[in-house]
């Protein structure tokens, strides 16, 4: 990559240019950003994965830059038009549209109206009302009229067009308008289809007459007005003063300077309207508003990307006997009993709430149960009934140790039906498959939500209104990031768990689950090698996030990576003690410590040798925190039971960058706008994600209750878990 691209990267992301062309190179050779992040932080200065990921998706877009200059190039040459002043410019530029704009001239397009007018004759004609040299243009066109333009205004027209094209490939006034008109207010305005009786246009009653500078709009606002534009409730536009900007490119581009005949200048004024009202204004709006679209797009992904990041590293309570229960009223709570695994024991249905009220029955059943599996957690799914079903189970005496939480429920219905659950439960309706979901959510979050679309995971902003290879492919960057940062047990890893290994991917996991399953399992890293088609560089990117449980040597099932392991023999020989007898062992590694100097060389630098030193005390930390029971206020149960100044527990389920969305237990969620949080200064947050994390306990207080709206405005009031 060129260099002047690295020192803007290096600029914009506010580190060193050095940090940008290693991690490059790293891509170049087919590294994952993973394992950059994790095994390579000499070599980036310890940027960790989301800014490699940033470094990643700048390089991208500067090298797709300089592709498109390459066949802008080719095609300028090929015309016989290239000069060094325009390769020059082509080769400075960087700006896609700026270099749009330095190629609009000579791109090849279909026939327009002044390259039908230069057809006709009148180019001297156009050329000499630019160049200020015909004073009379009405005289002078008599000596054009001709079988294809046969009267002087014809002939004027013509030579208009000419000019009107001529100001519209000018870049410089391109650039000036695309500048001006940034600034300037974005409009939008309600449609007749728009009627007050329409339940989907009151959705965007608060955009029927609304007006807001385009360069400054939050993204979740211009999302929310193009998705209203899309659905045809809404017209946005931009406010330019047409008669401003005529004005403005007339006197800059024209009108300045030399002796200027009124003809003349009618000729000319009448040829940049033209330009401005058919060519280049709608042009640059439409490129303003997709600029602003794209832009917007980046921070919808970015709250979406950071909600996913929280929610797939969610507390999990780990390898527990779990009763997981899908609430209901008319059909009934559906019940799963799953071992420590999460293999499906006992299913059933019972009945607690209205109409059926079977109370008693519905006692002794899951009493029954609890003692027969041995449960030792309850997972309760959030949805229809969820704080009925908690209180339920809050009167029935629980084993020693058994604790009840709530669990999400947002896209359990869609692995149900999805064809992963029918493989993984072919025998079983979609109740079931639901049930053992929220079940095995609660146990380990990410080994099940990598099952089912993110976009379906109900922690977004906008997520089917901006653009959706670019959003795929971050999401799939986060889950990636995210299993790695956990580690997976290649013996109990599903090929859903496993794809999002780095280095791996779908084709690999099921050769390993092929293997895995033709030979009993892996007995060490060093065996994957022996799966089919995956080869050194695969082995290299994945083994560090590969965990052997009960391997032959220990650092198999650590984040120490397999190239490090003659490292770790020198500690150990260092200390005359065996590789095992450092595993978990505080004495022998703060020893290490002391002595850190000794083992840092040209390979192995400081942060290296410190993080070794790290899981050799702690071998496969889990990074997450473990699960914590939660409970609603329990004289709060619908939303005419609020009062304004109350004060009651919730839950974060989503954060936006306009607010917080919480879960306080009566059947709709409540608000905490941008302008109610405050950081530790006082001062309000750039975003909401700056104060609360997805899924956090908190205690809010009610600031407003509207029952017509159906809505709740909630304030910060504590956080309980951080």
């Amino acid at each position: 990559m060129k260099d002047k691209y690295i020192q803007l990267i290096a600029k914009q992301l506010k580190v060193a240019p050095w940090q940008v062309a290693n991690c490059v190179d790293l891509f170049a050779e087919g590294n994952t950003i993973p394992f950059i992040s994790r095994y390579r932080k000499e070599k980036t200065g310890g940027l960790d994965d989301v800014s490699i990921d940033e470094i990643h998706r700048l390089a991208e877009m500067f090298d797709t830059l300089e592709k498109r200059k390459q066949t802008i190039c080719k095609t300028i040459g090929e015309q016989g038009k290239m000069t060094d002043d325009l390769a020059r410019a082509i080769e400075d530029c960087i700006d896609p549209r700026l270099l749009e704009d330095l190629y609009l001239p000579y791109k090849p397009h279909r026939r327009t109206r002044a390259q039908i007018a230069r057809e006709a004759g009148v180019e001297p004609l156009a050329m000499g009302i630019l160049e200020k040299k015909v004073r009379h243009p009405e005289e002078a066109a008599k000596a054009y009229i001709n079988d294809q333009l046969k009267t002087v205004d014809e002939v004027l027209a013509a030579a208009r067009d000419i000019l009107a094209e001529y100001f519209n490939e000018r870049t410089d006034i391109r650039a000036d308008m695309r500048g001006f008109l940034r600034n300037h207010e974005l409009i939008s305005t309600r449609t007749k289809a728009a009627t007050d009786d329409n339940a989907e246009a009151m959705n965007y009653k608060a955009y029927f007459k609304h007006r807001e500078c385009v360069s400054r709009v939050p993204a979740h606002r211009l999302l929310a007005m193009l998705r209203g534009q899309e659905e045809g409730y809404l017209r946005l536009h931009l406010d330019v003063n047409e008669e401003k900007c005529r004005e403005k490119v007339f006197y800059r581009y024209y009108g300045r300077s030399g002796n200027i005949g009124y003809q003349q200048s009618q000729q000319v004024r009448m040829a940049i309207e033209d330009c401005l009202d058919r060519l280049m204004l709608p042009s640059i709006e439409k490129d303003i508003l997709s600029q602003a679209k794209a832009k917007a797009d980046l921070a919808s992904i970015k709250v979406f990307s950071d909600n996913l990041r929280q929610l797939l590293l969610s507390p999990p309570v780990g390898q527990k006997r779990t009763m997981a229960v899908d609430p209901g009223y008319r059909n009934g709570c559906k019940i799963a009993c799953l071992d420590k695994h999460g293999n499906l024991l006992h299913h059933e249905i019972i009945y607690p709430h209205p109409p059926m009220n079977e109370k008693v029955k519905s006692i002794v059943a899951v009493s029954r149960m609890m003692n027969e599996y041995d449960i030792q957690a309850i997972a309760i799914g959030n949805g229809t009934a969820s704080r009925e079903t908690e209180e339920f189970f809050r009167r029935i005496p629980m084993p020693d140790g058994c604790m009840t939480f709530l669990v999400s429920e947002d896209g359990a219905s869609i692995y149900s039906a999805s064809e992963v659950g029918r493989e993984e439960f072919p025998n079983e309706d979609v109740t079931v498959r639901g049930a053992v979901s929220i079940g095995r959510r609660l146990m380990d979050p990410l080994a099940e939500l990598v099952k089912i679309d993110p976009k379906s995971l109900g922690v977004g902003q906008y997520q089917h209104d901006v653009d959706q290879k670019l959003l795929k492919e971050e999401l799939d960057h986060v889950v990636e990031q995210c299993v790695s940062m956990v580690g997976v047990n290649v013996n109990t890893a599903s090929p859903y768990l496993l794809r999002y290994v780095a280095g791996i991917g779908p084709s690999l996991a099921s050769a390993i689950i092929a293997y895995r399953t033709e030979y009993g399992g892996f007995r060490s890293r060093e065996e994957l090698l022996q799966v089919p088609r995956l080869g050194a560089k695969a082995f290299q990117q994945c083994a560090g996030f590969i965990r052997v449980d009960g391997a032959a040597n220990p650092l198999d099932n650590s984040a120490v990576h397999p190239e490090a392991y003659g490292l770790v023999a020198r500690m150990a020989k260092s200390l005359d003690v065996p590789v095992e007898a450092l595993i978990g062992n505080h004495e022998k590694v703060t020893a290490l410590r002391e002595r850190l100097e000794d083992f840092v060389d040209e390979r192995f630098g400081k942060p290296t040798v410190l993080d070794i030193l790290s899981e050799l005390e702690k071998p496969g930390r889990d990074p997450r925190k473990g699960a914590e029971s939660f409970a609603f206020a329990e004289n709060i149960h619908e939303i005419e039971d609020l009062e304004v100044g109350m004060e009651v527990p919730g839950i974060v389920t989503n954060v936006t960058d306009f607010g917080a969305f919480v879960n306080i237990g009566v059947h709709k969620e409540g608000l905490i706008h941008l302008s109610s949080l405050r950081t530790g200064k006082g001062k309000m947050p750039a975003q909401a994600s700056d104060v609360l994390k997805l899924h956090e306990h908190v205690i809010v207080r009610v600031t407003s209750v509207d029952l017509d709206r159906n809505r709740i405005g909630l304030s910060l009031a504590t956080r309980l878990d951080g």
